[in-house]
């Protein structure tokens, strides 16, 4: 388990694009207890480049959000080179993919998280499987956020916990309050998306004093 179970950690997502982690990203301060996620839409925007971009600013860990599908092995030796620390697969994927998946980053020293997002019970995914990953991300998907009655499924998170010694992320329209809800449920890492004043979507405003929230963030899930 390279991650410690009695922290709490801050993973903040950038989804958008260079220009936006080049002025923001030097605002956040380093501390052990945050991430830095390179999200899909920003991977795909900026391409492996962007994680390598992120690690030129970034000492700390980076999360690489590519929801690896098929093809573990490959996928993941790229993050890896590219500078990251941690790295997303599907739990939709195959349970071959996520086998290889999670061994790989075992190899390699990356963090593995499974994100649950369209799964209705994540122990049907985790059974099957020769070993869990270090993390499981129960997340509420980036359109599901202003579905009404759609809520992040905390009540997973004892029963995985109950079976598994992995962590469990929280992830889709985090704030502050969000959190402090994420971590009472047993959350041992929360997920807040940067997001532009006109977004729909909740999250870290760009408008606001990144680095400030991020203390604040710190301090609601200590």
């Amino acid at each position: 388990m390279i991650l410690e179970n009695h922290l709490r950690y801050l993973q903040i997502a950038f989804n958008y694009d260079r220009l936006m982690v080049s002025r923001l990203l030097p605002r956040i301060p380093y501390h052990e207890r945050i991430f830095i996620e390179a999200g899909t839409p920003y991977i795909k925007h900026e391409g492996i480049q962007g994680i390598r971009f992120m690690r030129s600013i970034w000492r700390g860990r980076i999360v690489a959000d590519i929801k690896i599908a098929d093809g573990a092995m490959r996928e993941v030796e790229m993050v890896y080179a590219a500078g990251a620390n941690a790295v997303t697969a599907l739990g939709s994927a195959p349970n071959e993919t996520l086998d290889l998946f999670i061994s790989a980053c075992e190899q390699l020293g990356l963090i593995s998280m499974v994100d649950m997002i369209g799964i209705d019970d994540p122990l049907k995914v985790l059974r099957p499987l020769k070993k869990p990953p270090e993390v499981v991300i129960l997340h509420r998907g980036r359109d599901e956020e202003t579905t009404r009655g759609k809520l992040i499924q905390y009540r997973h998170i004892n029963r995985i916990h109950s079976k598994y010694d992995v962590l469990i992320s929280a992830a889709g329209g985090i704030d502050v309050k969000e959190a402090r809800s994420a971590i009472f449920n047993g959350a041992n890492i929360v997920v807040a998306n940067i997001v532009r004043p006109e977004d729909r979507w909740v999250g870290i405003s760009s408008a606001e004093d990144i680095g400030l929230i991020a203390k604040s963030f710190l301090a609601t899930i200590e």
